[in-house]
């Protein structure tokens, strides 16, 4: 506030203090307003004698406006200027809430989201992608792996990799102009059951008094789904007369089509129709969130491995059982677990490789026990 002698004007709550022109130093009057808003007494400038061109009267025509509500505070209006100066401002915290904007509401986002707010925000949130340097991202990096997994620290720099493009892309703003360093992550664990593990789990499923857990264990089993793709099923994605099912926002991204067995086909004429469109609904019909309760149940009667993963596991086991039986290529299981690349199918490549060995070895023997069948020996050809 101003601590110089005021001087009263002909209009009331507007006054004026004798001060010094910027330009030129001559003397100059600084008229000042003073209000009530909300019950608290408001007191602040209205402009300068010559460089606002101020007089008495235009310093009450802006109280008045200020009065009813028709002008914001001086105040009001420097907090309104920095929102503004803050919006035009794509920080990566901005960034992410535009992106998450673009993207449907999965478990992927939500996981993501609790990432970004637990690990990126803290130290990045405020910050805009020029401003990020390589060092600001290997200390984010290493000190994250000190207290978690590889794979968690992929999932954040990921994060960060993502809403960079992102930005680029929408032109936004720029983004990285390096490339971060991700740890290296053994992550290939394939899981499989014996054909006694699998006769068992089934016996368990059909007792198993649970609407939807068994069945989506076996819709797991007989298509490879993944579990958000069982949650987002809905009866219409069915095609039961051309035999095809279609799968929402699968990790790819892009709608896929799967083709309809007879055995899952068989597990969705048995479900209960609630009316819901979803073919595993939740709470009120609406999209379940959750199983897992439920199909650890199962899985512990059944006696599985504590380290087996219920549905992705039987993913993996739809997968495996593919690869090995020798009658599938690589490209068609790709198609068939809906991988967007090829890099992630090679996994079950060494089970395929392993089934082809069987039957080079295989044709091998065939030809011995025919020439022992006829009494000769295996005849050495010699190379001429």
């Amino acid at each position: 506030m101003p601590t110089m002698k005021r001087f009263k004007t002909d209009y009331v709550g507007v006054y004026y203090i004798k001060g010094t022109a910027i330009a030129n130093g001559k003397p100059e009057k600084i008229f000042y307003i003073t209000y009530r808003r909300n019950g608290k007494l408001v007191e602040e400038k209205a402009g300068r004698q010559f460089s606002d061109a101020t007089t008495p009267a235009k310093a009450s025509r802006i109280r008045a406006e200020r009065i009813e509500g028709k002008s914001l505070s001086n105040k009001a209006r420097r907090e309104e200027k920095a929102r503004q100066k803050a919006i035009k401002e794509w920080t990566i915290k901005r960034i992410w809430e535009e992106y998450k904007s673009t993207h449907p509401l999965t478990k992927g986002i939500k996981s993501d989201d609790g990432r970004f707010k637990l690990h990126i925000e803290p130290t990045l949130g405020d910050k805009k992608f020029e401003e990020v340097a390589p060092l600001d991202l290997d200390r984010l990096r290493i000190n994250l792996l000190r207290k978690k997994s590889p794979q968690t620290v992929k999932h954040v720099i990921g994060i960060i990799k993502r809403i960079s493009n992102f930005a680029a892309n929408k032109r936004l703003c720029r983004g990285l102009d390096f490339k971060p360093t991700s740890p290296k992550v053994n992550n290939l664990k394939t899981e499989f059951l014996s054909e006694e593990q699998v006769m068992i789990l089934l016996d368990v499923i059909d007792k198993d008094p649970h609407p939807y857990a068994g069945s989506m264990m076996k819709m797991a089993l007989y298509t490879g789904m993944r579990r958000g793709e069982l949650f987002r099923l809905h009866w219409t994605d069915i095609d039961f007369e051309r035999g095809f099912v279609k799968i929402r926002y699968p990790k790819g991204g892009v709608d896929q089509i799967i083709p309809l067995n007879d055995a899952t086909r068989t597990v969705l004429k048995l479900l209960p129709r609630t009316g819901s469109d979803f073919v595993f609904p939740g709470r009120a019909g609406g999209q379940r969130t959750d199983i897992n309760h439920q199909i650890n149940v199962i899985k512990e009667r059944a006696g599985l491995p504590k380290d087996f993963r219920p549905l992705h596991g039987l993913r993996h086991h739809y997968a495996s059982m593919l690869a090995s039986s020798g009658k599938v290529d690589m490209y068609v299981l790709q198609k068939l677990l809906t991988h967007k690349s090829p890099i992630m199918t090679q996994r079950y490549a060494h089970l395929r490789d392993e089934t082809l060995k069987k039957a080079s070895q295989l044709a091998g023997e065939l030809v011995d026990q025919i020439i022992k069948k006829e009494g000769k020996d295996v005849v050495k050809l010699e190379t001429r």
